[in-house]
C-alpha cells in the first residue's frame, strides 16, 4: 500500500490553540474510497442531513431525540453569520490569530455576551475541508463531555465554512512537552492529562451510540485548560461505527508516528486504532520524546519511532518512570 504525505496539513507558526510546536505530517493512503459529502446550501440555508443510519441514535448514555436540522445544521441555535464572526474576531485581525495550517486559520473571538471562542476557518474549495466540516458538525455538536472540546456553532457563508469552538486557554499538550523554554511538567500533572484524555476517548468508544472513532489522537489534539485538564479536540477525521460492526473500511488517514500498523496496512479501522494512537501519546507524555525522531535526515520511521525505541525498554519500565527526573532526559 502506498502512502503520501499531505504536507499542507502540517501546522505552521506559533499558536495558543491548534498549532503544533514542530512539524507533523498528515498521512493518508491512496486505497479506498473517499467519504461521500453532503451538499451544503446557500448562506443561511439548510444543510442536507446525512443518511439516517449514520445519525440514528444519540451520542450519550441517556436516550434523547436527535436535534432537528434547524437546531443542529440550519437556521437555529449555533448558527452564526459571517458578519457576526468577523465582529467577534475584529475582522479576523492578525492580532487574534491563534494558529494556521493546511486546514486554514484559527482566530480568537469574543461573542457579544463576553464568551471567548476559537473560530476555525476551513480553506475554501477543498473537498477534504468540506468533509471535515461535515464530520465536525455531525459528531461534535452532539457529544457532551468535560474532556471533549465543545462546538459552540458554525457558519456557512457562500464557499466559506467556519467552526466555532469553546476557547481553551492553555495551548496543547504538544506545546508543553516540546515547546522551547517550557518548564518541566510535574508527574501528577502528566497523570491528570493522561487520565483526562483517556476518559474522553472512553466516552467516544463506549458511551456514544453509534460509537465514534476519533482517528487522529495525538498530543497536538489534546488541549489543556489552566488546571491542565485535558480536552480531546479536532473531530475532522472521526468515523461513526455501529455496535455490531467489527471494523470500518476506510481510507487510511491520520498523523505519521501515531498510526496503528494494522490500520495503516489494511485500512480496517477499529477502536483499537485510537487506543494505539493514545498509547503513543502516552509514551510521548512519559518520555518527552516525539513519536518520530526527525533529527536524522537519513533515518527511517521504523528505525526512529518512539514505539520501536520503547519496545526494548518494557522490561525496565519502572526504571524508565522513576529515573525520568526531567522530561526529555530519561536515562535507562
Amino acid at each position: 500500500m502506498h502512502y503520501y504525505a499531505d504536507t499542507s496539513s502540517a501546522y505552521k507558526g506559533s499558536s495558543t490553540y491548534y498549532t503544533t510546536s514542530g512539524p507533523q505530517q498528515q498521512w493518508q493512503s491512496d486505497a479506498g474510497q473517499a467519504t461521500p459529502m453532503s451538499s451544503f446550501g446557500p448562506p443561511g440555508g439548510g444543510w442536507h442531513a446525512p443518511p439516517p443510519d449514520m445519525t440514528s441514535g444519540v451520542y450519550s448514555s441517556s436516550p434523547r431525540p436527535p436535534p432537528s436540522p434547524h437546531e443542529a445544521l440550519g437556521l437555529g441555535k449555533g448558527t452564526f453569520t459571517y458578519e457576526q464572526l468577523a465582529a467577534a474576531t475584529a475582522n479576523f485581525s492578525p492580532a487574534n490569530l491563534l494558529g494556521q495550517g493546511g486546514f486554514g486559520y484559527v482566530h480568537k473571538g469574543v461573542l457579544p455576551g463576553g464568551r471567548a471562542v476559537a473560530v476555525k476557518q476551513l480553506k475554501s474549495g477543498s473537498g477534504q475541508g468540506e468533509r471535515e466540516f461535515q464530520a465536525e458538525v455531525d459528531i461534535i455538536s452532539r457529544v457532551h463531555h468535560r474532556h471533549l472540546v465543545s462546538l459552540v456553532g458554525y457558519c456557512i457563508a457562500g464557499a466559506r465554512r467556519m467552526l466555532v469552538y469553546e476557547f481553551v486557554p492553555n495551548r496543547t499538550l504538544e506545546f508543553h512537552l516540546h515547546g522551547k523554554g517550557q518548564p518541566v511538567m510535574e508527574w501528577p500533572t502528566r497523570l491528570r492529562i493522561a487520565l483526562g484524555a483517556a476518559k474522553g476517548l472512553a466516552y467516544l468508544h463506549e458511551d456514544c451510540h453509534p460509537r465514534i472513532i476519533h482517528r487522529d489522537i495525538k498530543s497536538a489534539n489534546i488541549l489543556l485548560d489552566n488546571n491542565f485538564e485535558a480536552m480531546v479536540a479536532d473531530f475532522g477525521l472521526a468515523k461513526l461505527t455501529s455496535d455490531n460492526s467489527t471494523h470500518v473500511s476506510t481510507r487510511v488517514m491520520g498523523t505519521f508516528g501515531y498510526l496503528a500498523p494494522e490500520y495503516a496496512s489494511s485500512g480496517k479501522l477499529t477502536e483499537k486504532s485510537d487506543v494505539f494512537s493514545y498509547g503513543v501519546m502516552l509514551l510521548e507524555l512519559l518520555t518527552g520524546r516525539r513519536p518520530v525522531d526527525s533529527g536524522t535526515a537519513t533515518s527511517s520511521f521504523l528505525e526512529d519511532s518512539l514505539v520501536d525505541w520503547a519496545r526494548p525498554c518494557c522490561s525496565h519500565w519502572r526504571v524508565v518512570y522513576q529515573r525520568g527526573a526531567r522530561v526529555g532526559t530519561i536515562t535507562i
